[in-house]
């Protein structure tokens, strides 16, 4: 298969060959839309878009509905899509017959795993470089995005990529964190000021305070999907199929902008147990700061290094192809043209799974049994003799593997990187350092595990107790937040390239034992 596109095929675009029936092409969408500026045809969108980034950036505000005048990114994807729908649609024609593999019983009573039966262009996961980004690497992302204010990439660059394919500019970059930024601000003004419209902090509140984070957050999602614009807009029946991805884009970024404010939230009211960092306050938004670095402050670690820590886990926890539980919930249940509010709370439901989203936590626990039983003495021959009962005991090792790559998980190694620069004293990063040194040679000599090397949950969640995040309850709500990048990145995708609702064959296993007799 490709090693930088997911190319995989699907029975595709119903949209597209419904409007040739009628004369039209779907992917010839005008720059015009209802209501809608045209654009100045420059090709630069960074200079102008939707008016002045200088004036926008000191009055932080955003226009109240937003398909009307296209931001830079928006009027991109909107130019892509002719092209894009051209070669999905000479790639089925062409090979629409062709197998692209085997399905044996096993991978249908093995959870699917192995099954290649999905279109998902936003991420492809490598067994030999890791996850890639639109082709690249976690390396090359931190080398190639712009934007940066420190030394890790900001979401707002990752986001623009995994849209476009396109590296963008400063510029560019700089316009959709105002974008976002200003509807993040719009958002929390409006519910902090407005005491006589209940909103989704008034349903947070009314929630038991010990009440999971996930299930709040998951909660919150739905509590938010009144403002769906693509909800009003279908149910409206004015809507053409060809529009359907500008309200779903615009539902999108409304949530990844919203999400850090809710999540931030949650955590000072339901996870902190000082008084003095406990808050049922709307969070205030810093609109001059990058999504990742406002979500550190708001949940009260304003320092540079805490919010280079944010941008670097929104990046690496961005998106994993699109066959891991909450890509695929999102992908499937936003295949029924469901909202991006009502598809990603499906995504963060298979999150909060413990086979999902609870490694780093599983991780953390482990390596505080190891830190007590050891008392501090980290030598090779204590370690090893740790990891060798913890085996024979029947237990795993947590942290160390993975279903697909077969080396040093890339997320792993960029957390090394920085842990060596900003934390290289703390002692559970010794104990982590001291692991990865001892653990992969155990392991291999079972000869039973295929790949022995630690994954990105092996080092995460010793990156946040460092740096005071200790409520580890809270994790997957980060790995939430920043998952919201990829899944809504293809969910936009899906509908502006016509992908149908997903609907694979089951079998009972009374047929499979019909069928080899």
């Amino acid at each position: 298969m490709c090693r930088h596109q997911n190319h995989h095929l699907s029975a595709l675009l119903p949209v597209e060959e419904e409007e040739e029936k009628k004369g039209k092409h779907a992917g010839g969408l005008s720059t015009r839309g209802r209501g809608e500026r045209s654009s100045n045809g420059s090709g630069d969108e960074g200079k102008r878009g939707w008016g002045s980034r200088v004036a926008h950036t000191k009055n932080h505000r955003r226009r109240s509905f937003s398909t009307k005048i296209p931001s830079g990114l928006k009027s991109l994807v909107e130019r892509q899509i002719p092209d894009e729908i051209s070669r999905l649609k000479a790639l089925k024609q062409n090979y629409g017959n062709e197998k692209v593999g085997e399905v044996t019983v096993n991978m249908i009573m093995g959870g699917m795993r192995g099954i290649l039966g999905l279109l998902y262009e936003t991420s492809l996961l490598d067994a030999n470089d890791g996850i890639r980004f639109r082709g690249l690497t976690i390396p090359e992302l931190q080398e190639k995005l712009p934007g940066k204010r420190g030394q890790e990439p900001i979401p707002e660059a990752l986001l623009f990529l995994l849209l476009t394919k396109k590296v963008p500019t400063e510029h560019e970059v700089e316009d959709l964190r105002v974008d976002l930024m200003g509807r993040a601000e719009k958002f929390a003004n409006e519910c902090s000021k407005d005491k006589n419209k209940k909103n989704v902090f008034d349903v947070l509140r009314a929630l038991p305070e010990e009440t999971h984070p996930m299930t709040q957050l998951s909660t919150a999602c739905l509590a938010m999907q009144n403002d769906s614009q693509f909800s009003k807009m279908y149910a409206s029946g004015t809507m053409k199929k060809t529009e359907y991805w500008k309200y779903i884009y615009e539902d999108a970024l409304d949530l990844i902008a919203k999400l850090p404010v809710v999540a931030a939230f949650i955590y000072k009211r339901s996870c902190v147990k000082e008084a003095a960092r406990k808050s049922s306050d709307v969070p205030t938004v810093d609109a001059s700061l990058d999504l990742a670095a406002n979500f550190s402050q708001m949940m009260g670690f304003p320092s540079n290094e805490c919010k280079e820590l944010m941008r670097l886990y929104y990046t690496i926890h961005a998106d994993h192809e699109g066959g891991n539980v909450s890509a695929h919930a999102t992908h499937l249940v936003g295949s029924a043209l469901s909202d991006p509010y009502l598809s990603f709370s499906a995504g963060l439901n298979g999150l909060a799974g413990p086979l999902h989203g609870l490694a780093n936590q599983e991780v953390l626990k482990w390596l505080k049994e190891v830190q007590h039983a050891l008392k501090g003495d980290y030598s090779t021959e204590t370690v090893k003799k740790f990891v060798e009962n913890t085996l024979k005991s029947g237990r795993v090792v947590p942290g160390y593997g993975h279903a697909v790559l077969r080396r040093t998980d890339p997320r792993y190694e960029c957390q090394r990187e920085f842990a060596l620069k900003y934390m290289r004293d703390d002692e559970l990063f010794q104990l982590v350092s001291r692991l990865y040194e001892i653990v992969p040679d155990v392991l291999k000599a079972t000869g039973k595990v295929q790949n022995p090397w630690p994954n990105v949950d092996a080092h995460s969640g010793v990156l946040l107790q460092h740096f005071g995040i200790k409520e580890e309850n809270f994790y997957t709500v980060m790995f939430g937040v920043s998952r919201s990048i990829g899944c809504l990145s293809q969910l936009i995708l899906s509908r502006a390239h016509g992908y149908p609702i997903e609907r694979p064959k089951s079998v009972t296993s009374a047929c499979l034992e019909e069928k080899f007799k």
